[in-house]
């Protein structure tokens, strides 16, 4: 057995934060079976509906928003932070952790002050780019600190000193051999078999600019022999797509299997998010990138160099129209080497290990 004996992961709020740890758990199991792994989430984050279906003990604590702002004031004052960590170190006490890891999200914070009053590891994993707040504070409290991508320490001083790592992926993404599941993949969501075909995806909460643009265009995507797989996001509108298209255009509210939309894909449209762009290089599936606009650039960041790696196109969210699309992604997905050339190049940029490199940097910091 290695020096891991039982360990404490935290992230929760979102999938950016949620799906990594997930990965990261798997790969932690699958090299010991005997390791006690414990998830500490918050009572209304979307950890409660992703944790525990994967057979992972998750503990509930209080965890509160955090000003903007990162100082050691903000943690002298605000008595709830206290009563957070409290909760967070009855846990870690409980299950005898002997490091925390953590990646992001409010969750985080009282469970890296509970392991620093222990004098316990901390390993903090981090995709963004500047870190979000949480994962900020917990940097006063350890040097032992890894990023996903290589353009993140170049980009922020907090960042500098950072391995690199990648990010853990679900080895159901990294796995996948999408021209093997491709004709498996499209009989499953009513697709024809050999038809070109875009997988539009905005996110876990869906994109509405890429859904009316993507949706205005349906009718010239379906005239150029073009099918659309289109993942609309549980909290949007459906989309207007004519009944009479010649081609099949499948829309759904969304997909807990993102592996089936990459193998059935030709290419895909979606937003810039760090797990997006891990899981789609990683693959090698062309992408076009709309990066959310209304944030810090940090989906602009995180795509960009997919992109100047030439694994795949970025526009502008205001630029997003039903006549882009007829104009850019028409020509593109009936071009079978264009998509070639960009899905190699977007593979040679990605990475599968970043589980695995994790795992390292976690033995090399407990051991430490």
């Amino acid at each position: 057995m290695g020096p891991l004996r039982s360990v404490v992961l935290a992230g929760g709020g979102t999938g950016g934060h949620i799906y990594p740890l997930l990965a990261f758990a798997d790969c932690l199991r699958r090299h010991d079976p005997g390791v006690r792994i414990t998830c500490v989430g918050t009572p209304k984050g979307l950890e409660n509906d992703l944790i525990p279906p994967h057979g992972y003990d998750l503990r509930q604590i209080p965890a509160y928003q955090l000003p903007r702002s990162v100082n050691m004031n903000l943690m002298r004052t605000p008595d709830r932070m206290w009563k957070a960590a409290r909760a967070a170190g009855k846990v870690i006490d409980e299950v005898r952790a002997n490091v925390v890891i953590g990646f992001g999200g409010y969750v985080s914070v009282p469970a890296y002050l509970a392991a620093w009053r222990r004098e316990l590891p901390i390993v903090i994993h981090e995709v963004n780019v500047p870190p979000g707040v949480a994962n900020r504070l917990g940097m006063k409290f350890t040097k032992h600190v890894a990023v996903g991508f290589p353009h993140q320490p170049a980009q922020a001083e907090s960042l500098r000193n950072a391995r690199v790592v990648g990010v853990p992926l679900r080895r159901g993404i990294t796995g996948i051999d999408r021209v093997a599941h491709r004709a498996a993949a499209r009989q499953q969501f009513g697709l024809h078999p050999d038809l070109p075909t875009l997988f539009v995806a905005g996110g876990s909460q869906g994109a509405r600019s890429i859904n009316l643009a993507v949706a205005g265009a349906a009718k010239s995507l379906a005239a150029a022999g073009v099918q659309v797989l289109h993942v609309i996001g549980a909290r949007n509108e459906p989309v207007n797509v004519p009944h009479d298209l010649p081609v099949p255009y499948v829309t759904l509210p969304y997909l807990s299997q993102m592996e089936l939309g990459y193998a059935a894909a030709d290419l895909m449209l979606g937003r810039g998010g760090a797990m997006t762009c891990a899981e789609v290089a990683a693959i090698g599936l062309p992408t076009v990138y709309v990066p959310y606009p209304h944030s810090n650039q940090e989906q602009k960041r995180n795509a960009l160099p997919v992109v100047e790696a030439g694994g795949g196109l970025l526009v502008d969210d205001s630029e997003m129209t039903a006549a882009w699309v007829e104009h850019t992604v028409i020509p593109l997905i009936r071009d079978p080497r264009r998509l070639a050339a960009m899905g190699a190049a977007a593979a040679g940029y990605g990475r599968r290990d970043g589980d695995e490199a994790l795992l390292d940097f976690v033995y090399e910091a407990v051991a430490g």
